[in-house]
């Protein structure tokens, strides 16, 4: 099993002053403890369940670009990007940009979109929850034309795309991976099947209904389940390292079960220390599973 970790909260000591230097210590430090993957939410205002609106958000392509420059090894992605706040062939762009600039590290992580509130604050596109999702299939369809030998039009119900030039070209081959977020059974799990290398699930007592019905989808779109790697949202906290072998026992879970990376925030990860408990003590230990 693979980690990955995801940074979904800036509101650290010392404010913004700081925040720069705290978070290339974090990224260099997640690398060296062999996390697989390094995250941050495609969001302008703070979630709930995180912090109050008001707290510090950076913009993830930016934030993915400093990233990139104080990494060398791990890979880079949002967790997700909403689909409506960019245009699809900036999207490409963008993700071809951190691919090249990071040697081939960077993934598209996407979905479609949910935080109406903070959309309409900073006046970018929201639209009904089936458009939505139509949007991000075409996007798809933008992306993996973008990241093939084809430059030719693009013409969808939302999206027209009179030349998909794409210059230059991703390193990733065959393209940058996709991960597509989220768990809704008839329409996100269906996409994971047709699109992407990766699904995100939330936790929860569904999980493993949640795997049959990707499953279902990969029957139908004649896609081999094997293929795409499961991924689950997981909460570090290290407990200063009380935590660590109930940690394992919930991981080793995930593994039996079918999930292939557990990604996501570590508790107090800008103090470091966490991190490098956790690649002293829970990496090593979940690797072979």
């Amino acid at each position: 099993m693979k980690l990955g970790l995801h940074v979904p909260d800036f509101t650290w000591p010392d404010g913004p002053s700081r925040l720069g230097e705290r978070l290339g210590a974090v990224a260099e430090a997640a690398e060296g403890a062999g996390f697989d993957r390094l995250s941050v939410m495609d969001h302008v205002w703070q979630i709930r369940g995180v912090g109050p609106v008001e707290h510090e958000m950076l913009e993830a392509y930016t934030t993915l670009g400093f990233l990139a420059g104080r990494t060398s090894t791990i890979g880079l992605l949002t967790l997700v990007t909403g689909v409506v706040y960019r245009e699809p062939g900036l999207l490409a762009k963008a993700v071809t940009t951190l691919d090249v600039l990071s040697g081939g590290r960077a993934w598209l992580g996407i979905g479609a979109a949910w935080n109406e509130q903070e959309a309409r604050g900073l006046g970018l596109p929201f639209p009904a929850t089936a458009e939505r999702f139509e949007r991000l299939e075409e996007a798809l369809q933008i992306c993996l034309q973008m990241w093939s030998d084809r430059d030719d039009p693009y013409v969808g119900a939302h999206y027209r795309l009179e030349r998909a030039l794409n210059s230059p070209p991703a390193l990733s081959r065959p393209h940058p991976p996709i991960l597509i977020g989220g768990s809704g059974e008839r329409k996100t799990l269906r996409l994971v099947a047709k699109y992407a290398r990766a699904c995100n699930l939330f936790p929860g007592p569904d999980l493993d209904r949640k795997l049959d019905v990707l499953r279902q989808h990969c029957e139908h779109e004649g896609r081999d389940y094997d293929d795409i790697e499961k991924t689950v949202l997981f909460n570090f906290d290290v407990g200063d390292g009380r935590n660590i072998d109930s940690m394992i026992e919930r991981l080793q879970d995930l593994a039996a079960r079918g999930f292939d990376v557990a990604h996501g925030s570590v508790k107090d990860v800008w103090r470091v220390t966490p991190l490098e408990i956790i690649g002293e003590a829970v990496v090593p230990a979940v690797a072979a599973l």
